[in-house]
């Protein structure tokens, strides 16, 4: 079984840094202030950024080792959240822009359910919990 520890460190106010397992560094803050030197990515967005960023680095490298030419990959979230406190995500929405040198739909169709429902930890995690769904668009170049 895999481990690894992370860290937060509270700044001031509403600021914190978070620290990941290989020492990276990423601004956390709350919903963003008007006062620049107190703006941080949002925690609840956190949760979609990596849901999509464990997702897209799953697709890109299948359809890589697939020989697929990918030129460029953009992933977004779309999150519903509920109106009162704890604020929990209900439906979570993500959509892949791929683009490429004569991509086949097949190979990008199976490298997102290979990601989506075997690969991504995140999708495993909340699979149970919110309800996910996705979609693709395929750019030739």
């Amino acid at each position: 079984m895999s481990t690894g520890t992370v860290e937060l460190d509270w700044v001031r106010e509403e600021l914190f840094i978070a620290i990941d397992r290989y020492g990276n560094p990423l601004v956390v803050g709350s919903t963003p202030s008007q006062d620049p030197q107190y703006r941080g990515v949002k925690p609840s967005d956190l949760l979609l950024l990596s849901l999509i960023s464990c997702s897209a680095y799953d697709v890109a490298v299948i359809l890589t080792k697939q020989r697929q030419r990918l030129t460029s990959l953009r992933v977004f979230a779309d999150g519903e959240q509920e109106d009162d406190p704890p604020y929990r995500f209900t439906k979570i929405h993500v959509r892949y822009k791929l683009t490429g040198d004569n991509l086949n739909e097949g190979f990008v169709k199976r490298a997102i359910e290979l990601s989506e429902n075997k690969y991504c930890s995140v999708y495993a995690t909340l699979r149970a919990a919110v309800q996910l769904s996705s979609a693709y668009e395929i750019q030739s170049l």
